[in-house]
């Protein structure tokens, strides 16, 4: 049962009344925020007194005029000169006997947020105690009785501090607990080395940066706990703030494939603090956003030059077929025109190239298993091969689905094959390897063992036009491959290997593709027609479906159906939410598919690509397919 703030409050109310002592706590305006009864009965005071809200002056005012301190000269000092001690406040100890006789401790302590606390306790009995015990007792010397009571007042004393200094122990207890969760919730490391690099301080969250690093760090030094990789990419910026300079870099952790932005901060004992944050998605992105922005740049470029030199090869070659059909042409002309042909045919066609690179592209990814595709691959590949070369195939990744346009990728990685069989020759080995790294990339590395990439090649070799094959070469194939990879924010290397041959990899965002269900989907879509016609594609391949118009209403289906097994929702809804919205609601525990209309470098579609799989509308029944039963597709 929950208890009201109401409740809680009389119960706090009745526990301080129950105490022997008078308690009150003032804020830092001298205003009263708590008092108990036994406050009101000792020192009889009125209701407005002791009323949240009620002046410290006014109740200093009103005992000095009743005489509490005894005989007062000058009231309106006196309230004043408490006033301005109060607003200095110091832990203190007293013991002070009131105008009614009566002895009384008073120990007051200050609050970390400001105010002060402070307890009465009538000390009339232990006070007339002493006395009796020195008026009886004769045979015990007066420096003893005198030592006895110091004794007694000094504990009095003692065990004032030990309280406050509980209650300041308490409340740094809760404010270091409270400061731990809260950077251990935040999705960075926070960490403090000392001037000798070893860590003072870690929220422990190394681990989920940096995988295969140590989480309890603190002691360690700071190159044993990251690693001989990452210390040697941070060392330079770490020894920056050793000198006092704040610095911030952005580093690849190529053993866990991570994309790593880390500030370095100097502290004034010393020292460095660190925050450290994982920007591998946020990386992919942006190579995607700015490889966008590369083609539409591109094609406003070249499209008004390709428009003009279509024209000029449309000329000439209407003037060329009729140069070929006129009689009586002199030797060596037939030659001259049918070069002339040929060359402006390939014109044509290395225009065609041009307008498929700055052209719009849409990705379309689809669940596909990564072994189907190597294998299909292979089926594709090794027809166009010569007896003497042999193709090999190495997969490493054994049943994963993952959500790639198939299309594309099977494109970039035949080109690289029939690159390295031009660099071979008749003879030798192409080497196809297919890998899961760190559940981060989807890696192919292609390698021949060929002569390698010359220096030129490997400087230039993703550039357009750039080619080693002389007139057979267009010099656009790396660069469609370096624009796929580019576009769907990943990473294209050119190496030489270690010992002969060349080296390609290709690396792609891993997405894994949802597992298949045929159970209940929940359709979020605020256009009827749009709603309508998914929903026809969904009963069509097997599926029950419920409908919502808004994130709000599916948020309500989706507690009171526990039978829903898929979200498709568009991201642009009606209200304020948003598809994102009902995907940071969902916390990746159920299977979504978003869909949208939106242009890929929009950036709720970018935001929307880092939650889950985006449906690019407009779309068939067999592209939805595609997302939901990978199985069923990859029979097909």
């Amino acid at each position: 049962m929950q208890i009201g703030d109401s409740a809680r409050k009389a119960m706090t109310t009745a526990g301080l009344n129950l105490i022997a002592q008078a308690l009150t706590i003032y804020d830092s305006d001298l205003r009263l925020a708590v008092c108990n009864a036994p406050f009101q009965q000792m020192f009889n005071l009125p209701d407005g007194l002791v009323t949240p809200g009620a002046s410290f002056e006014d109740t200093i005012r009103h005992l000095a005029t009743r005489g509490e301190y005894g005989e007062v000269g000058n009231i309106d000092s006196f309230v004043r000169e408490r006033v301005e001690q109060a607003r200095a406040f110091q832990p203190h100890y007293m013991e002070r006997t009131r105008a009614n006789g009566r002895t009384i401790s008073v120990e007051g302590s200050p609050l970390p947020q400001g105010g002060w606390v402070t307890v009465y306790t009538d000390i009339t009995r232990t006070k007339q105690q002493e006395a009796l015990l020195r008026a009886r007792s004769d045979a015990l010397s007066d420096q003893v009785i005198a030592h006895a009571e110091e004794l007694a007042a000094t504990n009095r004393q003692l065990a004032a501090m030990i309280t406050t200094l509980e209650e300041t122990k308490r409340q740094l207890t809760e404010s270091e607990a409270r400061t731990r969760l809260t950077t251990e919730m935040m999705p960075a490391h926070i960490a403090h080395v000392d001037e000798t690099g070893h860590y003072t301080y870690s929220n422990r969250r190394l681990s989920s940066i940096l995988p295969g690093r140590p989480s309890n760090i603190v002691g360690q030094h700071i190159r044993d706990a990251l690693g001989k990789f990452a210390f040697s990419r941070i060392e330079e910026a770490l020894g920056q703030a050793y000198r006092g300079e704040a610095a911030l870099l952005e580093f690849s952790d190529d053993p866990s494939a991570r994309r790593i932005r880390a500030a370095f901060t100097p502290d004034d004992r010393g020292g460095v603090y660190i925050l450290s944050m994982d920007i591998t998605e946020e990386t992919q992105t942006r190579v995607a956003l700015q490889q966008t922005r590369k083609r539409e740049i591109a094609a406003q470029m070249i499209s008004g030059l390709a428009h003009d030199f279509s024209n000029l090869l449309t000329i000439i070659l209407g003037l060329q077929s009729k140069l070929q059909r006129l009689s009586g042409l002199p030797e060596g002309a037939e030659e001259m025109i049918d070069g002339t042909l040929t060359a402006a045919r390939r014109g044509g066609a290395l225009l065609s190239g041009i307008a498929d690179m700055t052209g719009p592209r849409a990705l379309r990814p689809a669940a596909v298993e990564l072994t189907t595709l190597l294998e299909e691959i292979e089926t594709l590949a090794a027809p166009t091969l010569p007896e003497g070369l042999r193709l090999s195939v190495v997969d490493e990744t054994p049943d994963i689905t993952a959500l790639i346009d198939k299309g594309q990728v099977q494109d970039s990685l035949l080109n690289l094959i029939l690159n390295a069989r031009d660099a071979c020759g008749t003879s030798g080995e192409i080497r196809l390897v297919q890998r899961l790294v760190h559940d981060t990339w989807i890696e192919w590395e292609v390698s021949d063992t060929g002569p390698g990439f010359a220096a030129s090649a490997l400087k230039h070799g993703i550039d357009p036009f750039f080619t080693t094959k002389g007139k057979e070469g267009s010099g656009l194939g790396l660069s469609r491959v370096y624009d796929m990879t580019k576009s769907a924010g990943g990473d294209l290397r050119l190496a030489n290997a270690a010992t002969d041959g060349a080296r390609v990899t290709l690396r792609l965002p891993y997405r894994a593709a949802m597992p298949a269900t045929t159970g209940l989907v929940l359709l979020v879509e605020d256009e009827d027609g749009i709603r309508a016609t998914v929903r026809d594609m969904l009963m069509e391949i097997g599926h029950s479906v419920i409908e919502a118009a808004s994130a709000d209403e599916a948020t309500a289906l989706l507690a009171d159906l526990p039978d829903i097994a898929l979200v498709i929702s568009d991201i642009q809804l009606v209200g304020e939410a948003t598809g994102i919205d009902l995907a940071a609601r969902l916390e990746r525990h159920m299977p979504l598919i978003l869909m949208t209309s939106l242009p890929q470098d929009h950036p709720l579609f970018l935001e929307a690509q880092t939650l889950a799989p985006v449906l690019t509308k407009p779309f068939e029944q067999a592209d939805l397919s595609a997302f939901i039963h990978p199985d069923e597709v990859a029979a097909q």
